[in-house]
């Protein structure tokens, strides 16, 4: 019964404040801001799924201007938990079929995400070039998921060039983002979910050297966040079970 209720009211909340975003967004279209304040609403809704997330900003970003986040695509649930963690001038890159998601496609649109193709190759590669643009024309950082799809309790997935290429083509730092492990510990029908941990890593700066050996860049991240995952599902697990 408490996950129907749970079901009930996140679908309730994300409704009203996707409607309130368009309103807002229709006011000032694409602002470099509407993402932030948008999922400072959608963080909340946490509290309805019973569940803690803790932010851990290292000093190292403290006025650091424009980057790449790289974080860990869990599940659906990544929608209200990551959205405590996006700071202002930060916007999200994803699958044009999303605009056609009734209310929420709107929304995601307006709030000035970037939109792109991935079944054509072709426009995939355009889209790092244009959003290397975004980031340099607008002073704005990118939220990239580089796995590309939603590991589902496998682990941190192989993770993809594109957020790295991306990175390079607009001469900005990656910051790795590692989010502690939700598969199996969000339960709707439990009252205390717990504590979900993200911590933002230091940031990775890139040359033209990255180019020569970016694979081997690619999977040094890979491992440098896998084991920070892990070390993040180990303590939030022991939090949970105090």
């Amino acid at each position: 019964m408490l996950a129907v209720i749970r079901v009930f009211l996140m679908t309730l909340a994300l409704l009203i404040i996707c409607t309130v975003s368009i309103f807002y967004c229709l006011l000032r279209p694409f602002h470099r801001n509407n993402v932030y304040h948008t999922s400072r609403f959608l963080g909340k809704i946490t509290k309805i799924l019973g569940v803690d997330v803790e932010l851990r900003i290292p000093a190292s970003l403290k006025d650091i201007g424009p980057v790449v986040w790289m974080a860990n695509h869990q599940n659906s649930y990544d929608l209200f938990t990551h959205a405590n963690a996006v700071l202002p001038g930060t916007v999200s890159v994803g699958k044009k079929s999303l605009k056609w998601i009734p209310i929420f496609g709107q929304m995601y649109w307006l709030t000035g995400n970037i939109l792109i193709d991935r079944r054509n190759t072709s426009k995939a590669m355009n889209t790092i070039e244009l959003t290397a643009d975004k980031i340099k024309k607008d002073k704005l950082s990118v939220w990239m998921f580089p796995e590309g799809t939603r590991s589902r309790g496998r682990g941190l997935l192989p993770l993809k060039t594109g957020a790295f290429r991306t990175a390079l083509q607009a001469g900005v730092p990656i910051v790795p983002i590692c989010a502690s492990n939700q598969v199996g510990t969000i339960n709707l029908n439990r009252w205390d979910n717990g504590k979900i941990i993200i911590e933002f890593l230091d940031p990775i700066h890139l040359d033209d050297a990255s180019r020569e050996n970016l694979r081997s860049i690619v999977n040094e991240v890979h491992e440098l966040m896998s084991n920070k995952i892990e070390q993040l599902s180990i303590e939030a697990a022991a939090y949970h079970n105090k």
